[in-house]
């Protein structure tokens, strides 16, 4: 015989006389999160909530639509940064698929373009991954009742901040391809973590010429590091890390720290 789902049975709690008592069917949540350890977590917290009940926790975006599709749960809990599908394309995914779960992308840093970016795929809104249980749990009772998580005010600012990005990097793509071939050679040993010394032997260059040809891409892209040209070049398919098949948004998400040691 086949059990029944969590759907069919409702959460029971125990009354005084020591009998069952039916309630109403709990809200059930799937989280997606690379890190296994923070979704056990978060789902063991969940858990404890008497209205709520985590029914799968997956470790990538791929698996986080099939949940969706194939689960049909009240509310997904969503990763922005996993390695291939990140929290922005599996929403976008589970919304081309016809999965009605609401959304809600769990982020590290709460800014305004991954907001923005995030309800415009179909999310409810951005979570800071730093909330505490109670403000998640709420936030899931609320997306669950089609209330938006974000005043019209923030979603603007949100949404103004995206498009400036978007200008920014419209023209720093024309920037890049200003570059000479050498500059981009120059760009591409960079990325593959090539020293100063190592990059001079590479090209046939004295260090006052590659340092002059760094001079002239930091000016020629507008930017103030070498690890900002770097990933620049790297955005816009200039320059290809070894051994890293990174996409453009990869690139848009990453942190200066990475790439400071190859220059």
């Amino acid at each position: 015989m086949n059990r029944p789902t969590i759907r069919e049975m409702g959460r029971t709690r125990t009354n005084g006389n020591g009998h069952a008592s039916r309630t109403r069917d709990p809200i059930t949540v799937v989280i997606a999160d690379d890190h296994r350890s923070f979704g056990e977590a978060l789902q063991i917290a969940l858990d404890k909530e008497r209205d709520l009940t985590v029914i799968d926790v997956v470790e990538d975006g791929a698996d986080a639509v099939r949940s969706a599709v194939d689960q049909e749960p009240d509310v997904v809990l969503l990763d922005l940064r996993m390695p291939g599908v990140d929290g922005i394309e599996a929403t976008r995914r589970m919304r081309d698929e016809g999965a009605r779960s609401a959304v809600i992308i769990l982020t590290g840093d709460g800014d305004d373009v991954s907001l923005a970016r995030a309800i415009q795929a179909g999310a409810r809104g951005c979570l800071q991954k730093t909330a505490t249980v109670v403000d998640v749990a709420d936030a899931v009772r609320r997306a669950h009742r089609g209330e938006p998580l974000h005043r019209p005010a923030e979603v603007n600012r949100a949404i103004r901040a995206m498009r400036a990005r978007s200008k920014h990097d419209q023209e720093l793509e024309k920037r890049v391809e200003r570059l000479t071939p050498r500059e981009l050679e120059i760009l591409q040993a960079m990325s593959e973590g090539l020293v100063p010394e190592e990059i001079s032997e590479r090209l046939g260059v004295s260090r006052h010429t590659l340092r002059t040809h760094t001079q002239n891409i930091l000016t020629k892209l507008g930017v103030h590091s070498k690890t900002d040209a770097v990933v620049a070049a790297i955005r816009f398919g200039k320059a290809t890390p070894p051994g890293l098949a990174l996409t453009g948004r990869d690139v848009l998400e990453a942190t200066d720290g990475g790439l400071e040691h190859v220059v």
